[in-house]
């Protein structure tokens, strides 16, 4: 039910946008589009990235994680800007076992914290510490550590293209001691091609290891890819995208598919 009500929505939206977007400068949309597709772009936005995963678990249930993103810029001097990244999971997680049901709540929250050049070149980059924490409302939705590493944001903007990578390290230090160690590795790439009408055609799959699993347990590599739009709401732009990957390598247990819904709620200066 909660997967037809995002598509409804979305479609609403988009079919909303149409006379709206016709106010305002096609190149304005076109760039409001590729700066929401910089993870450290110099705005604030608050981003809603749900994710349905078909067949999880023994019993092949579906599971959903709505992922609440919102980024704020910080404007340290005239040559560096700290960009920060927060990632609060609202987590519904599948039966697992005969003795632990399907439940919801809050997963860890993660935050990136990304140093910037106020001024960049060609390449815009970013990099920082990334932190994990132990928040999750129940036990079965967070490790229970405490756990950061390195993060790592580079990509560049040939007109229409934007084109780059999001990747960072993970290793728990501090936590319960009846859970196991946390060592894991998250890359996002991202390759869009926009539209001057603010639509665009995206692939940004998100590859994942778990390097204290073994053998195909560890990886989850996805491919596939969406479409999106840059639209006007009542002057508040509003980005929106929906997407379908397919994970060609995964755990045992993991979904084949996985569809993904972004609506990013974007303020310019």
């Amino acid at each position: 039910m909660q997967l037809f009500k995002l598509i409804a929505a979305l479609a609403l939206a988009l079919y909303a946008s149409g006379a709206r977007a016709e106010d305002a400068k096609d190149s304005s949309l076109e760039d409001l589009a590729k700066a929401a597709q910089n993870p450290i772009a110099d705005m604030v936005s608050v981003p809603f990235q749900n994710v349905t995963a078909f067949r999880v678990g023994p019993y092949r249930q579906t599971a959903d994680i709505l992922n609440i993103q919102p980024v704020v810029p910080f404007h340290l001097n005239e040559d560096w800007n700290l960009i920060t990244r927060t990632t609060i999971p609202v987590v519904s997680q599948v039966r697992s076992s005969q003795f632990h049901g399907p439940m919801l709540g809050i997963g860890d929250v993660n935050q990136i914290l990304a140093f910037s050049p106020a001024n960049s070149g060609s390449v815009i980059w970013g990099v920082g510490p990334t932190i994990s924490y132990p928040t999750a409302s129940e036990r079965l939705l967070g490790a229970e550590k405490w756990s950061a590493g390195p993060t790592f944001v580079a990509l560049f903007t040939p007109d229409p293209w934007v084109v780059g990578v999001l990747a960072n390290n993970i290793w728990s230090f501090s936590g319960s001691h009846q859970r196991e160690r946390v060592s894991q590795m998250m890359a996002q790439y991202f390759i869009n091609y926009n539209f001057s009408d603010g639509s665009y055609i995206s692939s940004s799959p998100i590859v994942t290891a778990n390097w204290a699993g073994n053998g195909r347990d560890r990886w989850v590599v996805p491919v596939g890819g969406g479409v999106g739009r840059l639209f006007l709401i009542e002057g508040q732009a509003v980005d929106a995208q929906i997407g379908a990957y397919y994970n060609v390598v995964r755990p045992e247990s993991g979904p084949r598919w996985q569809v993904r819904f972004d609506l990013s709620f974007l303020f310019p200066k």
